[in-house]
């Protein structure tokens, strides 16, 4: 790398970081005009900077008065006799020239003859040397000898072997890449003195970190960045031609180290090797192209026998031919020949047209399939191949993939994935396909996960997957898949091709009951579920259908109805022997049921196994969810250290943009609850403010964050926007039928926003009280009763802890207080200690719970909360053009919760109304019509039709004109019924 004198003097260039060198040229320049002879060879590798150095050594013997020939070899005249001899002794000088000025002729390195001599003998080559020398010193340098014909190297080695007392020096560079063999060395006479002729051989190497920094602060006349030194140090790799390159390119764009963009160092880079390869590439034969693409093809795991394979016949040996390219410098040096970079291996593919490309790629993955290549190697090659046809290219892309995904380069694993499927493969292995890729493309593309999940539950044929269930291995492929999408929230897209699935799965099958379990969970997660659709096992339930079992238990807890049911058939699908066949999703569901019924501890163990299944099959949502339902389990045992514990690992495993818009606010809810029960009301309401996707409204989560959004207002002393968020919680679980007060205690903590002696806030806790009853579990009854039921009473029964059976006394006490208005001083405990059972007679029952007006848009939403408050604690009652309500049932019509017939359902006529069918029908005969009704109740108006085609069936009448008398005589209040 030469650098030009300071101010113009016009002394010789120096040369960065060859000071050791260069002033070993100057010595022996010094030592030839006193006559004495010298040999020098430079070696060193392509872009070392060889020519530099003799470039430099032909101007300090100029300056000295040292004549000068020179020369330099190429590939092209390697084959031709006497070529570099031949314009040696052109350049040789007729007569000496005068100190300090070249002589004619010889006007520097790699310029002929211009006095019109007759060009000499090449065979006279010794004796024309010598005899030139007779006029006064004379420099000989050879740039580039490996390339130089036979007869010309014999003539070279010949003339060192005479320099004997002869005032000539021969400086000669060679590229290391190609070693001289034996008779190519260049080596003065064996029979004269150590001292006759001074021999050295100069091996170049990298530029050193000062040197680099040296170069760069002359170029830019200033210090250069740390980081800025460190990077060129990097990608020049030493190379002073690469330094040259990178810098020359900043300096054309008016770039300087502190202004450049980001990233154009290593761009700069990059295009400087292309050039380089390029420029390199125009001068090869088509032998060694060959073998050069096959090299690139082959990459790092290159050998011989796969050149011979993709290169085919040709003159030149393999051994010969990558000793040609190793001079070039384009390969690395190593035992394996390949490109230096990556930028050289694909400007030497760049001309190839993709065909051509797809072809060789394939060659050498078959090649390296039969020679049992490892799948590192297979894959690499198999990315760029076309299309193989055979299973061995799948499976081998496939485990890479899997291996990538362990070392964490996702992206890499979703490129193998996406070629593995461009095979043809058969539906349950395409399906495993997607669901991997899914898996890889989750942490950083949440919906491209779930679009890959889509198109496995479909097939080209049909768009469905009804087709494609017939064996158990691809039943097994599509539970995956669906699985994984339920698991991360996405429940209403995948529904109608869960169906599909689940129906044309083969009956009785463990795979047909996962699915149809992951359908009854999406069905279930939307408001207003299909009458009907709770699957119907029989008790014992069998083994073959234990993931539905699981969803019946989640159901049933839902529901708050037969506790001992939803527990039996958790624990039936958690069960050691069957779990093997219950998806983990499902198995989550059964423990969140375990959880409601307040086996907490139980609950516990069975997700920790799900999170270790889930964790060991790379199913992050599933793991997230395991989290999530384990942080349940702790805030209701009261182990606030484990639940943050729990959320903070689910967040680190499933990120809140990992998952669904329908499940984001979950976590956000846990979150602000566990910092309002730590006191932190600020860090609670910081949670609360984060920002959620488009589409979060309307899961079941999004009544979690509805709850912790009232509870954090009521914290906070604004009471009408936590009764409004906590109203508005409750309809979106009513709405799924969820009325179970273990769920969420939503009713008594709205109670809390209202004042003292409110009628609505006695309704809202005589409800709860009665659900908790119904329900039977003690924490539930805890919860409703307060902290004062929790306590032991004086003289009386005990109160059930977390873990002790209810008493029947407790039982009776609390359907006295759940019957009875609110009050200041009636308590469970003043109950079981008094003699007077009569005082704890039922009394009349408590006003209905009003809904609100319209459903909660968003988080701090002023629309939906506000109408929620205005509705509800507004001066007045509800618009009974809004709101219809129904008088009071007769005696004997509303069927008893411990009876055989569903919770919920009211005896009306001579049909059963369901809770939503009686919504429905009550806003019908207010005047709304189907659109109205749907909007309001948030549900589609097709539901609306399909629920009022059922009450006209049940009340016997014929259509809407009927609909309002039909409901007043049904509940035989109004006159004239």
């Amino acid at each position: 790398m030469n650098r030009a004198g300071r101010g113009g003097t016009g002394e010789p260039a120096a040369l960065v970081g060859r000071d050791t060198e260069a002033g070993l040229l100057h010595g022996l320049l010094g030592r030839l005009r006193t006559g004495r002879p010298a040999l020098v060879e430079v070696h060193g590798p392509p872009g070392i900077g060889r020519s530099a150095l003799l470039d430099h050594a032909a101007a300090l013997a100029h300056g000295a008065g040292v004549r000068v020939a020179a020369v330099r070899a190429t590939a092209e005249e390697a084959g031709l006799p006497h070529g570099v001899a031949g314009r040696l002794l052109a350049r040789l000088p007729a007569h000496p020239a005068p100190t300090g000025t070249p002589p004619p002729g010889t006007a520097g390195p790699g310029t002929g003859r211009t006095d019109g001599a007759r060009p000499r003998r090449t065979a006279d080559l010794c004796a024309e040397v010598l005899e030139a020398a007779r006029g006064g010193p004379l420099l000989l340098v050879v740039d580039d000898v490996q390339w130089a014909d036979p007869r010309s190297l014999r003539a070279l080695r010949s003339l060192a072997r005479r320099l004997t007392g002869v005032p000539v020096m021969l400086l000669t560079s060679r590229n290391s890449a190609v070693p001289a063999t034996a008779d190519e060395r260049i080596d003065a006479c064996a029979l004269a003195g150590e001292d006759a002729v001074a021999h050295h051989a100069l091996t170049l190497g990298p530029l050193s970190d000062g040197a680099v920094g040296e170069f760069l602060r002359e170029t830019w006349r200033a210090p250069v960045d740390a980081a800025f030194l460190a990077d060129a140090v990097r990608h020049a790799e030493g190379s002073p031609a690469l330094m040259r390159s990178i810098v020359g390119r900043y300096v054309r764009h008016g770039w300087t180290p502190g202004t450049a963009p980001e990233g154009r160092l290593e761009e700069s880079a990059a295009e400087a090797v292309r050039e380089r390869t390029v420029r390199t590439l125009a001068l090869l034969p088509d032998e060694l192209l060959g073998v050069l693409r096959a090299v690139a093809v082959a990459g790092p795991d290159c050998t011989p026998g796969l050149i011979d394979a993709l290169a085919g016949p040709r003159a030149l040996g393999t051994s010969r031919a990558l000793a040609l390219l190793r001079g070039t410098g384009l390969l690395a040096p190593g035992p394996r020949p390949a490109l230096r970079t990556a930028a050289a291996a694909r400007a030497v593919l760049a001309d190839l047209g993709s065909e051509h490309r797809e072809e060789l790629h394939a060659r050498a993955a078959d090649w390296a399939h039969r020679a049992a290549l490892p799948d590192r190697a297979l894959a690499r090659m198999l990315l760029d191949a076309r299309r193989i046809g055979a299973t061995w290219a799948v499976e081998a892309l496939r485990r890479e993939a899997e291996e990538c995904r362990a070392t964490g380069r996702p992206d890499r694993a979703a490129r193998l994935l996406e070629r593995a499927l461009r095979e043809p493969v058969p539906p349950a292995l395409r399906i495993r396909l997607l669901t991997d890729l899914s898996a890889a493309v989750l942490p950083t593309g949440p919906e491209a996960a779930s679009r890959h999940l889509y198109r496995a539950l479909q097939t080209p044929g049909d768009g469905s997957a009804a087709d494609t269930v017939a064996d158990a291995e691809t039943g097994r492929a599509l539970l995956r898949a669906a699985e994984l999408l339920v698991a991360r929230g996405d429940v209403d897209t995948p529904r109608p091709r869960i169906a599909r699935a689940a129906d044309a799965a083969r009956p009785g099958s463990a795979e047909r009951s996962g699915l149809r379990a992951l359908h009854w969970i999406t069905e279930y997660s939307r408001p207003d579920p299909a009458d009907g659709a709770e699957p119907l096992l029989p008790d014992p339930c069998p083994p073959e259908r234990s993931a539905e079992a699981a969803v019946a238990a989640w159901r049933t807890a839902q529901r708050g109805r037969n506790i001992d049911r939803a527990r039996r058939l958790a624990r039936t699908a958690l069960a050691p022997q069957v779990r093997a066949h219950v998806p983990l999703t499902v198995q989550a569901a059964a423990a969140h049921a375990l959880v409601l019924t307040g086996d907490t501890a139980e609950a516990r163990r069975a997700l920790d196994e799900v999170l270790v299944r889930a964790e060991r099959s790379d199913a992050r949502a599933v793991a997230g969810l395991a989290l999530l339902v384990t942080c349940l389990a702790e805030l209701r045992a009261g182990r606030d250290s484990a639940a943050a514990e729990a959320l903070d690992r689910c967040e680190g495993i499933m990120p809140g943009r990992c998952w669904h818009p329908l499940m984001a606010p979950g976590p956000l809810a846990l979150r602000a609850l566990l910092h309002l029960r730590r006191g932190d009301r600020t860090a609670a309401e910081r949670a609360l403010a984060t920002e959620l996707p488009p589409g979060a409204e309307g899961g079941l989560p999004w009544a979690y964050l509805l709850y912790a959004r009232g509870r954090v207002a009521l914290a906070g002393g604004t009471r009408e926007q936590a009764f409004a968020d906590l109203l508005e919680c409750g309809r979106q679980l009513l709405a799924r039928q969820a009325v179970n007060p273990a769920v969420l205690p939503w009713r008594s903590a709205a109670a809390r926003a209202r004042e003292p002696g409110d009628p609505v806030a006695a309704a809202l806790l005589a409800e709860e009280r009665r659900r908790a009853l119904l329900w039977g579990s003690p924490a539930a009854m805890a919860a409703a009763l307060g902290e004062g039921a929790a306590a032991t009473g004086a003289g009386g029964t005990p109160a059930p802890g977390r873990e002790r059976p209810v008493s029947w006394q407790y039982r009776q006490a609390l359907v006295a207080l759940g019957t009875a208005p609110s009050s200041g001083h009636l308590t469970v405990d003043s109950l079981l200690g008094s003699d007077r059972g009569a005082a704890a007679a039922p009394r009349p029952a408590a006003p209905a719970l009003p809904y609100p007006s319209r459903p909660a848009s968003r988080p701090g939403s002023a629309s939906g909360s506000g109408s929620a408050s205005r509705s509800v604690s507004g001066a007045g009652p509800l618009s009974p053009s809004r709101f219809p309500s129904l008088p009071p049932a007769p005696p004997g019509s509303v069927r008893p919760p411990a009876g055989a017939g569903a919770p919920g359902r009211t005896a009306v006529g001579t049909g059963q109304l369901t809770r939503a069918e009686q919504r429905v029908a009550a806003l019908a005969a207010g005047g709304l019509g189907n659109r109205a009704v749907a909007e309001e109740l948030a549900v589609t108006p097709r539901t609306v039709e399909l629920h009022l085609t059922k009450v006209y069936r049940k009340l016997g009448i014929r259509g809407r004109p009927q609909l309002a008398a039909a409901l007043r005589r049904t509940a035989g209040g109004a006159p004239g019924a």
